[in-house]
C-alpha cells in the first residue's frame, strides 16, 4: 500500500512538473519554426503600365512602399563605372530598396538569328548589371509552337538556355522562367509546350546548369492546377522571382485570357494566401511584381498606377504577415 500510495503521489505531482520542464523547449521549437516574410513587393513600371526611367522608378518605389525596384541597362550603362558600383548600396541606404530582377534582352523562342542577335545584346548588359549588384534576371516562356513537337523544341530549348545560364554564371546572375499555364493560350497553336512546374523542373535539369530558376507566378501556378505544395516541393533557391495577381471572377478556366488580369486580392479568385503561405515556408527572399495587365490600371497616371499597385501589395502580403 505505501508503494502503491508514493506512486499515485508521484503521479498526482507529474502534471505539475511537466510543464516547467517541457515549456521552454516547446517554446524554443515553436520559435525555430515560425518563418518570416523576407521577399519584397517589386516595382517594375511596365507591369503595371507606368512608363518612366531608372531615377522615376525608384522614386515611385520609394514613395508607395515596394522594397525593390527593376534596374534598367540602359540608365545603368549612362554611368560611369564607379557610379555605377555605388548604386546598388546607395540605393539601399538612400531609398530603402534592393534590386528587382531585371529583364532577359535574348529572344530564345524563336529563330536562330534573334536568339544570336539577344545573345550579344546580353554579353553587354551582364558586365554592367553585374557591377551594379544586380543578381537575377527573369523570363517567359511560350506554351506552345507552330512547327516544333515538344521534344524538338524542348531539347532547342534547353541549349539556348544553357548559354544563357553560362553567360549570367559568368558575371553572378542567374534566370528565371516563368512557365506559362493559361490553357486558352496553349492550345491556340499545334503542338503544347512546357506549361507546369513540373514540366520546367525537368528543363532546368536537362539544360545542366546552377544558374537557372523559377519565375513563379500565382496567375499561372493556378492555371496549371498546381497547389501551395507544389511551390513547397521547391528551396528558396529556385526561386529567382515571383509575380503576383488575380482573376476576374465569374468566369470559367478556359475563359480565362492571359492578358486580363486583376491585382492581388481584387477578386479573391486565386487562393493567394496559400501561394505566399508557400513562399515564406521555403524561405524566399526575392522580389514579387504584380503584373495585371489591367486596362484599368494602365489608364492612370503614373503616380495614382504606382499607389494602387502598391497598396494591392502591401494588404496581400499583410496575409502573411
Amino acid at each position: 500500500m505505501s508503494t502503491r500510495r508514493r506512486f499515485l503521489a508521484a503521479a498526482a505531482a507529474a502534471p505539475l512538473a511537466l510543464p516547467a520542464a517541457v515549456a521552454l523547449p516547446a517554446a524554443l521549437a515553436a520559435a525555430h519554426h515560425e518563418k518570416k516574410r523576407l521577399f519584397t513587393a517589386a516595382f517594375t513600371p511596365g507591369s503595371i503600365g507606368v512608363k518612366t526611367d531608372q531615377k522615376g522608378a525608384i522614386e515611385l518605389a520609394e514613395k508607395h512602399g515596394f522594397g525593390s525596384v527593376q534596374p534598367f541597362a540602359g540608365d545603368l550603362a549612362g554611368l560611369e563605372e564607379s557610379r555605377r558600383k555605388e548604386a546598388g548600396p546607395l540605393l539601399k541606404e538612400r531609398h530603402g530598396l534592393v534590386w528587382a530582377a531585371a529583364g532577359l534582352p535574348v529572344d530564345f523562342r524563336t529563330s536562330d538569328s534573334k536568339f544570336r542577335e539577344g545573345l550579344a545584346v546580353l554579353k553587354k548588359q551582364a558586365p554592367i548589371y553585374q557591377q551594379a549588384g544586380v543578381t537575377r534576371m527573369g523570363t517567359w516562356m511560350m506554351p506552345m509552337h507552330d512547327e516544333l513537337t515538344y521534344l524538338l523544341y524542348f531539347k532547342q530549348t534547353a541549349k539556348r538556355l544553357r548559354e544563357i545560364g553560362s553567360i549570367l554564371g559568368d558575371h553572378g546572375m542567374r534566370l528565371g522562367l516563368e512557365y506559362v499555364g493559361t490553357p486558352g493560350l496553349r492550345i491556340q497553336k499545334r503542338y503544347q509546350f512546357v506549361h507546369s512546374m513540373a514540366e520546367t523542373k525537368e528543363l532546368i535539369a536537362e539544360t545542366g546548369s546552377s544558374h537557372l530558376g523559377f519565375v513563379l507566378d500565382s496567375w499561372h501556378w493556378w492555371t496549371a492546377g498546381e497547389s501551395k505544395e507544389d511551390i513547397l516541393s521547391l528551396k528558396a533557391s529556385d526561386v529567382v522571382s515571383a509575380d503576383l495577381n488575380d482573376a476576374p471572377a465569374g468566369l470559367e478556366m478556359l475563359e480565362q485570357h492571359d492578358t486580363t488580369r486583376e491585382l492581388p486580392l481584387a477578386t479573391g479568385v486565386i487562393p493567394l494566401k496559400d501561394f505566399l503561405a508557400a513562399l515564406v515556408e521555403i524561405g524566399y527572399d526575392g522580389p514579387i511584381r504584380p503584373e495585371p495587365f489591367n486596362k484599368k490600371l494602365n489608364a492612370m497616371e503614373n503616380e495614382e498606377a504606382a499607389k494602387t499597385a502598391g497598396a494591392a501589395m502591401n494588404k496581400a502580403f499583410a496575409l502573411v504577415g
